[in-house]
């Protein structure tokens, strides 16, 4: 679920030149690693101040499946602490939550966190009229959160049985908020390379590692962070990964090829073709999408094996009226220096009414949304895990 700040008042950067790993595992059951491991970084940022229990832990917090299509972590925000459940989302950086008084907001599951009643919580203050911190995020499928930026204390579980406690955390306080979608969830925690996101907030010696495994059914999954996050084993395979200049905050990766069953479909040829990466990862964006053109060829080759019948759909998804699943066509997706991940039925294609659909659109949504995107049905299943703790100056 990348994110555009239309308006930020604070001043805050980072500069990250970064090239990545990415490392796929056989070992059952199905596994799926990612290893971002941060080749060169100029980030000045310091680290956070814990005690020694903390460094010696290992955070992690609970992950819920979430309609339509979304995973979501428990944390805890304020004191005393508040549980909020928040979309899990590579795709952005800011960490917020709704907060009262709300003048627009949607319907959520647990109550709207009310920053009156937190001895920790402080607004921000920038070089504003009025010292406020106001920001204005806008996602990729046109849902939109504007607050201030205030400090607050985040706690997540930890693996030392004491809880993992982040005093001072730049969060959004959201006071206007909605979406195209139905949502339940508090808010988005956002887990990209930006300053603000969570990881990067953990400070350097949790090593910006991140791993999860996405379940399709409704059972809770962990996401966990730090020296329990790093996954490593027999059988991998591995692929640079890259941060791009215009967006370096984004994880991407290479996409060569995609097959389907025996066909080989390149990139190379393509204007989708890339050698610095192609495809973002995104954990907040339910499908994955490719570029008109490619994806195309994609659709067609799909087209060539199901023989049932064609059926009109919303976002003109390809899908057919059917509710056997077997007789669509495995595909792979092949990334740079030969990391194959075969992806199943349930990775590619998904039940809607009558119908059984492809979860690769050609079509952005919304059409102006240009990016290819490795989205988090893709990854059901696979252990992904992130480590830029590998730094070379």
């Amino acid at each position: 679920m990348s994110s555009e700040t239309r308006m930020m008042s604070m001043a805050l950067s980072l500069q990250i030149i970064t090239a990545l790993l990415f490392t796929v595992s056989s070992s059952p059951p199905d596994g799926f690693t990612m290893d971002l491991i941060h080749r060169r970084s100029n980030s000045s940022s310091a680290g956070r101040s814990n005690t020694y229990d903390q460094l010696r832990s290992s955070p992690y917090a609970d992950v819920i499946y979430d309609t339509p299509d979304q995973y979501l972590m428990k944390l805890q925000i304020g004191t005393p602490p508040v549980e909020i459940e928040a979309v899990i989302d590579t795709g952005s950086d800011v960490i917020w939550t709704q907060c009262l008084p709300c003048l627009n907001c949607y319907h959520q599951r647990n109550p709207i966190f009310d920053p009156s009643k937190s001895s920790t919580y402080k607004d921000l203050r920038c070089n504003t009229p009025d010292h406020s911190c106001v920001y204005d995020l806008v996602y990729g499928d046109q849902s939109y959160s504007i607050g201030r930026f205030a400090t607050e204390t985040v706690t997540i579980k930890s693996t030392s049985g004491q809880s993992y406690v982040m005093p001072e955390t730049i969060v959004g306080c959201s006071h206007n908020s909605s979406g195209s979608l139905r949502r339940s969830y508090s808010g988005i925690v956002g887990l990209n390379l930006g300053p603000l996101s969570l990881v990067s907030q953990m400070g350097k010696h949790m090593q910006g590692a991140i791993s999860y495994c996405f379940s399709p059914e409704r059972r809770t999954s962990k996401i966990n962070f730090g020296s329990n996050a790093i996954v490593s084993g027999e059988g991998t395979v591995s692929t640079t990964m890259f941060t791009k200049k215009e967006k370096p905050a984004f994880y991407y990766l290479n996409l060569d090829a995609v097959s389907v069953e025996e066909t080989r479909i390149e990139t190379l040829g393509t204007p989708f073709h890339a050698v610095d990466g192609n495809m973002m990862i995104d954990s907040g964006s339910p499908f994955s999408s490719l570029p008109g053109s490619y994806c195309s060829l994609v659709r067609e080759a799909v087209e060539k094996v199901v023989t049932a019948e064609r059926v009109t759909s919303k976002h003109d998804m390809l899908c057919y009226k059917t509710d056997k699943m077997d007789i669509f066509p495995v595909i792979t997706m092949h990334f740079s220096g030969g990391a194959d991940l075969v992806l199943g039925k349930n990775n590619t294609y998904v039940h809607y009414g009558e119908a059984i659909c492809l979860t690769i659109v050609c079509d952005p949504l919304p059409p102006n949304f240009e990016e290819a995107i490795f989205g988090n049905k893709a990854q059901n299943n696979f252990l992904v895990g992130y480590d830029l703790s590998s730094r070379l100056t």
